[in-house]
Order: C-alpha cells, then sequence, then structure tokens
C-alpha cells in the first residue's frame, strides 16, 4: 500500500500546481473518478494561494463546516488598494492573516502592522493565525466562526 496524502495536504499540491500553470481548472473539475475522496479534493483548490499554508488554513476551515473564504481577496478603500488578505470573508468584513517565519523580520514585521491598522480603519475584523495556531485548529476554526456568528 503505497503513501497516500491526506485531503488537506492533496489540496495543497492541487493549489500549487493550478498556481503554477501546471494543470488548469476545467480539466481539475472534469475529473470523474469512482472515489468521493478524490473529488473532494478536486472541488477545493483554487490556486490564488501564495503559500502551502494558505490552502491548508482554508481547507481547515471548509471542513469545519464553515463557508470557503476568498484567498487573496484586495480590500479597496477611497479609491486605492489597502490589503490583500489571505482568506478573508468580504461580505463580513473579515480577513484573516497568516503570519508565517517571514513575517518576523523588522521590515516585514513593521508592514504587516500597518496594513492590520489599515484594515481595522477600514471597519475589518482581523484574526491572526500562526504556523503554531495551526496545530490547533479547533481554537482557529471557533475564532473564525465567533467572528461569522458575530457579524450577522
Amino acid at each position: 500500500m503505497g503513501w497516500a496524502p491526506t485531503l488537506t495536504e492533496a489540496v495543497v499540491r492541487l493549489d500549487l500546481l493550478l498556481r503554477a500553470g501546471a494543470v488548469y481548472p476545467e480539466r481539475l473539475r472534469a475529473v470523474q473518478l469512482n472515489s468521493d475522496r478524490v473529488q473532494r479534493a478536486v472541488a477545493l483548490p483554487d490556486g490564488r494561494s501564495e503559500s502551502p499554508q494558505e490552502p491548508r488554513l482554508r481547507v481547515t476551515l471548509v471542513l469545519a463546516g464553515l463557508p470557503a473564504p476568498v484567498p487573496q481577496y484586495e480590500v479597496c478603500g477611497a479609491g486605492r488598494l489597502i490589503a490583500r488578505v489571505d482568506p478573508a470573508y468580504p461580505r463580513q468584513r473579515i480577513a484573516i492573516a497568516y503570519d508565517g517565519r517571514w513575517h518576523d523580520t523588522a521590515g516585514q514585521f513593521a508592514r504587516d502592522r500597518r496594513r492590520l491598522s489599515a484594515l481595522a480603519a477600514a471597519g475589518w475584523r482581523v484574526i491572526l493565525v500562526t504556523a503554531a495556531d495551526l496545530h490547533h485548529p479547533r481554537e482557529v476554526i471557533s475564532l473564525v466562526r465567533a467572528a461569522l456568528l458575530d457579524s450577522v
């Protein structure tokens, strides 16, 4: 029996292939196999994610029964781009900011804080998620679910 990726890891790989242009969305949607697992895996990739953690976060939320967030959503105001967030719930004005290791550098940290402040000033609720948080998905899911319920 060979190694098979989890559903989440399959989506991460398919996202990366879509982003690289190695697979086309219409081809992926056309996959017809007698496997619920494969059908689920080909239904979840998006291709807009810029890092493997972004689809991991997105799939975690979807598998928990939450609505699918929008990857790489551009928040604009006053005729200019305020921020691009991944993922986001635009209707509810909820941005989920994934902070990986490269966000710790002095320059990036300052840019991130300016971006988060601009989002808050534009009326967006920001939920920060780190790699450590993804090891505790129930907590992340609870935060996002609560934010979605508060926005109703």
